[in-house]
């Protein structure tokens, strides 16, 4: 067909042909397979509060595997208002994404909520492994923040001062 031109006719059919064939394939696609393709909506995430912290304070809600066991592991992590975490550090990275509010975070073993950086929504943060960090959410904001986490387990977690615990208010 080189050098020849196909009329507007013999296009039409080709495209029509074309649409037949695309349509035809969706009407013999195959339903998803939740064994292959698996799923949770938002109202099945079940968040539990932090061992040992507050109330209201910091919650998880595990959505593969744990940070305890080896190998990869993904959490959403809540923070309310008026808690953050002491400052810690982590055997492994954690690579995170705020989902929703807005998250305070900061470096150091020095605790000092007032020098916490906010990140909003959408801001991926990664933490370094064996460098000390804290974050959360100070008293005052209008509501929490929930962070998305991966990382490789087991995290190992370290408190820059052991004596304090990991949740303080603020």
């Amino acid at each position: 067909m080189a050098g020849e031109s196909i009329n507007r006719r013999e296009m039409l059919a080709m495209m029509g042909g074309m649409a037949s064939l695309l349509l035809a394939g969706r009407a013999e696609a195959s339903p998803i397979n939740t064994s292959e393709t698996m799923y949770t909506v938002p109202e099945d995430i079940k968040f539990v509060a932090q061992g040992g912290a507050p109330p209201k304070s910091v919650e998880s809600a595990l959505l593969y595997s744990s940070p305890e066991k080896e190998g990869i592991y993904y959490a959403l992590l809540r923070w309310y208002p008026g808690y953050m975490s002491a400052p810690h550090s982590y055997a492994t990275d954690r690579l995170c994404v705020v989902v929703s509010g807005t998250w305070w975070i900061n470096s150091g073993a020095d605790f000092d909520p007032a020098h916490t950086v906010p990140v909003k929504v959408g801001t991926f943060v990664r933490r370094i492994a064996r460098t000390w960090h804290y974050d959360g959410v100070p008293r005052g904001e209008a509501g929490p923040v929930t962070i998305a986490i991966c990382g490789i387990g087991p995290v190992d977690i370290k408190l820059a001062e052991p004596d304090k615990p990991l949740a303080r208010a603020v």
